[in-house]
């Protein structure tokens, strides 16, 4: 099933997908975007786009697991996605995600406005990742 992830972020959005297959997540683009409602019409419209059967959003936790005013706001987004696509929507934990992220570019040579382009779909694609490794080795979970 193609999957889309979303890192979801005050000012920019991150969109990742992966193909039918499930093995392959890349970046896909990120909006420019501070208001909610506007941010969840451009997630919708892509996930329609990439013939999506699912959205997973990064859930924002602390380093404890706990979870503050973001992780709020993330919940609030993954509800109106939920309503408006009416396709199932996924809580992912994104801990250390933005890092590893900003770790791929690095090794990938990216800096300055290149990078700042790149970093939340690429944070997006990093979720997925995370997501997709988990969904193949438990089969049949929710």
């Amino acid at each position: 099933m193609k999957i889309l992830a979303v890192d979801y972020g005050d000012a920019r959005t991150g969109l990742a997908g992966c193909d039918a297959t499930e093995l392959l997540a890349s970046p896909i683009r990120q909006i420019e975007e501070k208001n909610m409602a506007k941010v969840a019409e451009q997630i919708a419209a892509e996930a329609g786009r990439q013939g999506a059967g699912m959205i997973v959003i990064g859930l924002p936790r602390n380093m404890d697991g706990t979870e503050g005013a973001r992780a709020e706001k993330t919940r609030a987004l993954a509800d109106l996605l939920g309503t408006q696509t009416k396709l199932p929507i996924r809580l992912w934990d994104e801990r250390r995600t933005t890092v590893s992220a900003a770790a791929l570019l690095t090794e990938n040579r990216s800096f300055g406005k290149k990078r700042k382009a790149r970093l939340d779909a690429v944070s997006a694609a990093v979720i997925l990742e995370s997501y997709l490794a988990w969904r193949k080795n438990h089969p049949g979970e929710a």
